[in-house]
């Protein structure tokens, strides 16, 4: 699109997204060059974001995300409502395994992770809050495709599927088989799709009409990973948080699997 014909918003918003977590601040030759506008344009933009709050200028003139844009972020709906009903089943967790514990929900063709809780001996994950990530290689991501709206399915198996370990899945027809054990076993397994070192188990949570809304995971060390205990630890943490939510707890604890608070 031209710049002759780009509305103010789509400026502004051109600007905003020219911070990455890659570039966290930028000088405002970076941003009027990453959002293709002119510095004379950038000027202008830039000096009304400060002036909200959107932006902050440090003292060496480049420039940062503000506080005041991510006090309004933290508004959207399905972060907050959610972190604070998943808060203390992700505690929980972590409790029990002193491992990676993370929130995830949809976001178009990717992951957006909401909460992440970690330790000290914790395997090192790629996870940073508000990032996303591809849907077909982690344990979060494989439960929200099994159970995304056909047309993101379709985009998705139709696309190139990266390959971050030899483990990857990058088969369509082998994901579409993965997506089909997901919603047949109630969880996924994720071994050593995105690190050769770590596996990932998710489970799905559910919003009071039962439609997934959400996936919590737990990664772990892959050496010695019992999957079919953290499966059990996942899903009764995932129903908890769904009736937290207001879902009704339909699903009866599998054999030896502790209940949900």
């Amino acid at each position: 699109m031209g710049s002759e014909v780009r509305t103010v918003t789509s400026k502004v918003l051109a600007l905003l997204d020219a911070f990455t977590p890659a570039c966290p601040e930028l000088t405002l030759s970076e941003l009027a060059r990453r959002a293709g506008l002119s510095l004379a344009t950038a000027h202008r933009r830039v000096a009304e974001l400060v002036a909200w709050g959107a932006l902050e200028r440090g003292a060496d003139g480049r420039y940062r995300v503000g506080l005041r844009l991510w006090e309004v972020a933290s508004l959207a709906p399905r972060g907050l409502g959610l972190r604070e009903a998943a808060m203390p089943f992700l505690e929980d967790l972590y409790e029990v395994t002193h491992e990676n514990v993370q929130l995830a929900v949809l976001q178009g063709r990717e992951l957006v992770f909401v909460e992440r809780i970690s330790g000290r001996q914790s395997v090192p994950v790629w996870t940073r809050v508000g990032g996303r990530f591809a849907l077909h290689a982690t344990g979060v991501g494989l439960v929200l495709l099994a159970h995304a709206p056909a047309d993101v399915q379709a985009e998705v198996l139709a696309a190139p599927l990266k390959a971050y370990t030899v483990k990857t899945v990058t088969s369509a027809a082998r994901l579409r088989e993965a997506l089909a054990a997901v919603r047949r076993n109630g969880h996924a397994v994720s071994d050593g799709q995105v690190t050769t070192d770590a596996v990932s188990v998710a489970a799905p949570v559910r919003d009071p009409g039962g439609a997934v809304i959400a996936a919590v995971s737990l990664v772990v060390h892959a050496d010695g990973a019992q999957t079919a205990t953290l499966a059990q630890l996942v899903r009764a943490a995932a129903r908890g948080i769904g009736r937290a939510l207001g879902a009704p707890d339909g699903a009866r604890p599998l054999p030896g699997e502790p209940l949900a608070r």
